[in-house]
């Protein structure tokens, strides 16, 4: 998160019913307005166990989900590179109206 100069906060939340924990990760540029929030809980031998991990990047309105990390990383490097040829386009058009 730091090499990509992104603010980030992070928060736990345990249900006070239900044997799930939730971890809820806030992170973005300029504002927290990207959050994932990963649902876990304990197997019988005490290993954390992912049960989902839900992802909203820029106020999505349906959260992307995943079931495994690898997956979540593979999303958000594609994603940032996306955003990343955005802005290269995006500083070359400056550049020409510039001239």
């Amino acid at each position: 998160m730091r090499e990509n100069d992104l603010m980030y906060k992070k928060e736990y939340i345990r249900p006070m019913m239900t044997p799930q924990h939730v971890y809820v990760f806030r992170f973005g540029k300029h504002r927290l307005n990207n959050r994932v929030i990963i649902r876990y809980s304990h197997t019988w031998t005490g290993r954390l166990k992912i049960n989902e991990i839900d992802v909203r990047l820029h106020h999505q309105h349906h959260p992307r989900i995943f079931l495994t990390e690898a997956d979540l990383i593979d999303y958000l490097k594609h994603h940032m590179e996306k955003e990343k040829r955005r802005e290269d386009e995006r500083s070359r058009t400056d550049d020409d109206d510039a001239e």
